[in-house]
């Protein structure tokens, strides 16, 4: 009997890992266990389940701390108990206020203090809790007193010497100390194991009623939790037949609002809907995201509502979502089936700039106590352990990078640098902070406090101490309250069209985007830079790939370019089959009937049901296993495994082949966790539309708010090159026209002061302000004499160009700057008769035309005033170029291009990149890299490169699979003297955008069936 165990959600102290402690002590044959982390619940909920397996009694509750010092365990009599002990822990760690040194009066947990902590007298529910090697501090007069109430309260932190090495690793890194500055009050004892009851019995042998005592206690602590329960909020109205009517009228209204009062189907399958809603207990859900919904409609932000959520036709009456599933023959059985216990998942995104409004109105709306964030378990990785371990025993630079390249393996020697090898392996993988979950809120029916203590996060809600899969485990299913810069970019867009043309797009007209001519023209060539999820390199490819030039084919897109589609080599038999509708069978009728829209591909979530269902024979009840693998809530892998033997079971007993139920088994694997449901793909695609169809036809306004919402998949500069072929005016930064973020006159793009990052940004604002307020600046000295701008500040403002107004060369600025710091002019505040400006005559300073470039590269990372291929030594630009790739099929070209972004991809022969590149006329293109080429010509940064290799042409779409490369060289900066070691120094700052591919390579080749299979 163990009932004071730490394990590794004791943060930064324990060291056991919460299923090997459970191991361990059904190992050691240990009846009844007691988890006591340190001011946290997290693991209490997986405790109970690992004990109810391994016939152990659980036993569970909180050490609650301050900071070292250890104050009182509370152990829960029942589940009102941990209610009472979170409510205490939330309220202290809500006011950031220290916890008292005694306890309150807790009427369902007992309380346990510590001999260092003893009170003079002790409540009915409180005892003094006494570890094995401190039985020789009972003889004391102040123990005596208490013995009648005395425990036997072995603490369990460790499992061995090397553990407890670790924990006092853990203890530094917690108080960001050496190893020597360590003190012996900051970590445990070094006894605190779970060593044998025989052991325990002879620590505590001259009190063997001590050991009685902590039996009678266990006995009186009786946790148990039904998992069973939905937890989430269950009405909206206060009765369940309040909220039927209430759903039922808006479902109705919807319809109308939506379809018109005549369309029968509509009304069937809304009715259909509504029982099943009903039946299931789901309405409050559905009507809590309309209220969200609704409020955000008044404050008219733009959302988009997807999820499985976007199956139902109440959800898109309601204006949840804004995808009609009869339109695309959405499967309302993925969506809400007899078997589901949980509700659907309405994964809703807002602009980043109105997300924080959404998220303030729910915590104030809902009852307080009764909205948190979901948390999420932060652990250590690679990096963060070699950082904090390397701070804990002092590592030079070059023993941390011996570690690096070592990769936390030790060499078996008896050095730091090994030993902190060992450590680190041990280390990985464990928790080291709880933080909040990016966008999983929970409104719960009870106090959230019967479930969890809440922490404050820098963001000022409440969080709950567990993760989603707990929470989900426990009964809530979280509302994902998301936000991306995507919306925040066709919103913005909205207002500056209508600001700068006066005109008002009705954005939420999609059905006319989808079939614009011009629109799909560009959404098949690929010309998708900037607009929502079809802006990458792969996902442009994938368009051309496919001619992608209308909705359903980019619904398909959306999904097959998921992970699950791409491995299994569906995402690549997709695209044979689009270009060549003929030259492929049905490898069983049951692919032709359900999966005929798809050439008979599993591009969706939902077909990997159909198939499981109608194929393998699957009764019901395992679709709703099936979805939850597939959608990655729960542990999907553990799922569909599950799944394995009763598929094969059902599919033999149907007289199918055996090689083909494991061909299609091995696809349904495929997609766990990394796949859409089509509703899923269908919203991403009505917002791909919006903002194609606001690029298309107001490109300039679309990329100036691309590059004010912080872009997407490229760099800045990437958006300002668009923003140029779509016929703006680019200029830098200017103190008359440019605003914190980029601003747009008419077709001239000022860049914002935002863009330079040594601005300060309350400066930036009341120049702004200033200029607003009082006209336009005159001159350097009026500039000023109006603003509080620092030397510094002032010098990177001449320097990018910001004053060039005033006609002045940058150096006769500088020099007028330094004489009004000096005080040799005066600046005297602004007059009512402003005084004429004197000027002077500076020597004649030659300014090359680089030198511009060059400050712009240097302050904003780009330049403006030259492109990339004008600061070449070279005036060579290529033999070939992007629009005659596909004349060059097969043929070996040489290109000069400056490179855009460049993507890892692991392989079963190493790392292999692509590349993405700009040539001299301003259009991209794609290159292969294998990793064979990589040993001898490898990327070398941003710039500009001399590429040569061969064409090679998949379904329209060119790539240049590249032999040999090489960074051609930039002039040299002009602004230094010659043979500086500066000469090159701001070229490092052109940079391309990098992404890797964190995954398993791919098997080489993996070839669908063409030919029908019975």
């Amino acid at each position: 009997m163990f009932l004071n165990c730490h394990s590794y959600h004791s943060l930064r102290y324990g060291t056991i890992p919460l299923e090997e402690l459970v191991d361990l002590a059904a190992k050691m044959g240990v009846v009844t266990l007691g988890l006591t982390d340190i001011n946290t619940v997290t693991g209490i909920y997986d405790f109970i389940r690992m004990c109810d397996a391994k016939k152990i009694k659980p036993i569970v509750g909180i050490e609650f701390r301050n900071n070292d010092e250890k104050l009182y365990t509370g152990l829960a009599k029942n589940t009102k108990g941990i209610a009472e002990l979170c409510e205490f822990l939330t309220n202290y760690n809500l006011s950031d206020k220290p916890l008292p040194n005694i306890a309150p009066k807790f009427k369902n947990a007992f309380i346990i203090y510590p001999l260092s902590n003893a009170p003079v007298s002790l409540e009915k529910n409180e005892f003094l809790g006494v570890n094995g090697f401190e039985t020789t501090q009972l003889i004391k007069p102040i123990y005596q007193k208490l013995l009648r109430k005395t425990v036997a309260f072995q603490s369990v932190t460790i499992r061995s010497d090397d553990e407890f090495k670790l924990h006092k690793t853990l203890r530094c890194i917690d108080h960001n100390i050496l190893l020597s500055q360590l003190p012996k009050d900051a970590h445990c004892h070094p006894s605190e194991v779970m060593d044998t009851t025989h052991t325990l019995e002879d620590q505590f042998s001259r009190y063997s009623g001590i050991i009685r005592n902590a039996e009678k206690l266990a006995e009186r602590c009786n946790f148990t939790f039904d998992f069973t329960v939905p937890r989430n909020k269950k009405l909206y109205t206060g009765s369940k037949s309040g909220d039927m009517l209430l759903l039922g009228q808006l479902a109705e209204d919807g319809i109308v609002r939506r379809y018109g009062a005549k369309n029968e189907d509509a009304k069937v399958r809304m009715k259909k809907e509504l029982k099943v809603i009903g039946e299931l207990n789901f309405t409050g859900y559905f009507l809590i995201t309309w209220d969200i919904i609704r409020y955000s409609q008044s404050r008219g932000f733009m959302h988009v509502g997807r999820g499985s959520g976007a199956n139902s036709i109440v959800s898109y009456a309601l204006g949840i979502t804004d995808i009609c599933p009869i339109e695309l023959d959405l499967y309302f059985e993925r969506f809400l089936n007899e078997n589901r216990k949980s509700p659907p998942d309405f994964d809703i995104d807002w602009s980043w700039q109105e997300r924080d409004e959404i998220l303030d109105y729910i915590f104030k709306r809902f009852s307080p106590g009764h909205v948190a964030f979901c948390g999420t378990i932060v652990e250590f990785k690679h990096r963060s352990i070699m950082r904090e371990l390397g701070k804990v025993y002092g590592l030079q630079k070059t023993e941390l990078d011996q570690l690096s390249n070592k990769g936390l393996q030790s060499g078996g020697t008896d050095s730091v640098v090994d030993r902190v090898a060992t450590l680190g392996a041990m280390l990985l993988g464990f928790p080291n902070q709880r933080s909040m979950h990016a966008c999983g809120v929970i409104i719960s029916e009870e106090p959230i406090t019967n479930f969890s203590a809440l922490e404050i996060k820098p963001k000022g809600f409440p969080i709950v101490q567990f993760d989603m899969h707990i929470a989900e485990d426990i009964g809530f299913e979280k509302f994902d309250i998301l936000s991306q810069r995507g919306l925040g970019t066709i919103a913005d867009t909205v207002e500056l069209v209508k600001e700068n043309k006066g005109i008002s797009i009705a954005i939420e007209q999609v059905n006319s985007f989808k079939v614009d001519i011009q629109c799909n023209s560009n959404l098949q060539n690929g010309n998708t830079l900037g607009c929502f999820y079809i802006e990458s390199p792969a996902m442009r490819g994938l368009l051309r790939r496919l001619k992608c030039n209308d909705y359903q084919t980019l619904v398909a897109a959306s999904s097959i370019i998921r992970p699950g589609v791409a491995k299994s080599g569906m995402m690549k038999e997709y695209i044979f089959r689009h270009n060549n509708p003929n030259c492929f069978e049905y490898f069983h009728e049951v692919f032709e009937e359900f999966l005929g829209d798809t050439y008979g591909i599993m591009v969706y979530q939902e077909d990997v049901i159909k198939i499981a269902l109608h194929y393998g024979g699957l009764e019901p009840t395992y679709g709703d296993i099936l979805r939850r693998a597939i959608s990655g809530k729960s542990r999907s892998k553990k799922e569909i495994e599950s799944l394995k033997y009763k598929f094969f079971e059902s599919c033999k007993k149907r007289g199918h082949d055996e090689q083909l139920s494991l061909e299609v088994f091995r696809q349904i694997e495929s997609f766990a966790g990394y796949s859409f449901c089509k509703a899923h793909s269908a919203s991403y695609a009505v917002e791909s539309y919006q903002s194609l169809y606001l690029k298309t036809y107001y490109g300039i306004e679309f990329m100036v708010c691309a590059i004010n919402n912080g872009g997407g998949f490229y760099r800045t500069e990437i958006y300002v090159h668009e923003a140029k072929r779509s016929g703006g005016t680019v200029h830098v930064p200017c103190v008359n026209n440019s605003e914190l973020q980029t601003c747009l006159k008419g077709e001239d793009i000022y860049l914002g002061f935002g863009l330079i990052k040594s601005m300060d940004e309350k400066l930036t604002v009341q120049l702004v302000e200033e200029r607003k307020a009082n006209g336009g600046f005159t001159s350097l000295e009026n500039f000023l004499s109006r603003t509080a701008i620092g030397g510094e500040t002032l010098q990177t403002l001449i320097f990018v160009g910001a004053f060039r107004f005033t006609g002045k060369p940058k150096s006769d600025l500088i020099i007028i700057a330094k004489m009004l710091e000096s005080g040799e002019v005066s600046k005297s505040p602004m007059l009512l008769i402003e005084e004429p400006i004197q000027e002077y005559t500076f020597p004649v300073m030659e300014r090359n035309i680089f030198e511009d470039a060059f400050d712009e590269i240097e302050i904003l990372g780009f330049s403006v005033s030259l492109s990339p291929f004008e600061l070449l030594k070279t005036k060579y630009r290529g033999d070939v170029m992007n629009n005659q790739l596909l004349d060059n099929y097969k043929k070996t070209v040489r290109m000069l291009a400056y490179l855009v972004s460049t993507k890892q991809v692991p392989t079963m022969n190493g790392n292999m990149y692509f590349g993405t590149w700009i040539d001299s006329n301003g259009d991209y293109f794609d290159t292969a890299h294998f990793a064979t080429t990589l040993k001898n010509y490898p990327f070398k940064g941003g710039g500009c490169y001399l590429l040569l290799g061969t064409v090679e042409v998949d379904f329209h779409f060119p790539t240049v699979v590249i032999s040999k490369m090489e960074k051609m060289p930039f002039v040299p900066d002009p602004r230094y003297e010659n043979g500086s070691d500066r000469d090159y120094k701001v070229h490092e700052r052109l940079k391309e955008d990098r992404s890797i591919t964190h995954r398993a390579p791919y098997p080489q080749e993996i070839s669908l069936p063409r030919s029908r299979m019975t």
